[in-house]
């Protein structure tokens, strides 16, 4: 079994056993319930499985302009969503949290869809998620503090951009970017790639709009046909439905 093949597997048992684990810190009754679908509007890029929780105001998942949080860095880095997701578990100003597996393999394929169900408490009224764009050095997509609809039926949507987390520069490098980019998308490579950061590529930047990618690096790095998207185009959409 190859290396980049050990790491799709074992970033899917992670996956599983967090959808096991359940819902996040909260102890009172859910007071309200939600549909919630995000859909995958890119051409070439996967999606890992999306980090969605329910809080009140004081909690921000990402701000654009500020320095990716440690558990938002380790999703648009490595894929990696046990910190986020323990970190937000740990939080009493979560309700519940949820990581959303779409299919067999779990990331989120281009075209596709997953739905899920998320409860909330009194004064949850927000939404946030974040997923990895997995062929990049640290993209990801994601919204912070969607407001929930407050009426059973009524909905809530919007449509995500491509951000760069500023944490890692961008390489385009396979070999530093997380395995399983080219057995999901198909591009040989001679590369394994790494699901850890190194130290040598760490950017100090800020969160901000992903420029997309260029892939003028040849052999063994991303491919704009492939990987590449329109930047100037949202890369997913989310509805969030209440229903009951």
């Amino acid at each position: 079994m190859t290396k980049a093949r050990r790491a799709l597997i074992g970033g899917v048992a992670i996956a599983l056993l967090m959808v096991a684990v359940g819902p996040g810190a909260a102890a009172d009754p859910p007071t309200a319930t939600y549909e919630v679908t995000i859909a995958n509007l890119t051409n070439g890029q996967w999606l890992t499985p999306p980090l969605a929780a329910t809080h009140d105001r004081s909690v921000e998942l990402f701000d654009v302009g500020a320095p990716a949080g440690f558990g938002l860095k380790e999703v648009a880095e490595n894929g990696n969503l046990t910190p986020l997701y323990e970190a937000l578990t740990a939080d009493r100003h979560v309700a519940d949290v949820v990581i959303a597996v779409a299919g067999d393999p779990p990331p989120l394929a281009p075209g596709q869809r997953v739905t899920f169900e998320i409860t909330t408490e009194r004064g949850a009224k927000w939404l946030s998620y974040a997923s990895m764009l997995i062929c990049t050095n640290d993209g990801f997509t994601g919204v912070d503090a969607l407001r929930l609809p407050g009426r059973v039926g009524s909905s809530a949507t919007a449509r995500t951009l491509a951000y760069d987390a500023g944490s890692e520069i961008n390489t385009e490098y396979l070999g530093d970017i997380v395995p399983p980019c080219p057995l999901l998308t198909g591009v040989v490579s001679s590369v394994d790639g790494s699901g850890v950061s190194d130290p040598a590529l760490a950017e100090g930047g800020v969160v901000h709009r992903h420029a997309g990618i260029v892939g003028a690096g040849g052999a063994d790095h991303l491919v704009a046909g492939v990987h590449g998207w329109d930047v100037t185009r949202p890369v997913a959409a989310i509805k969030v439905t209440r229903i009951g």
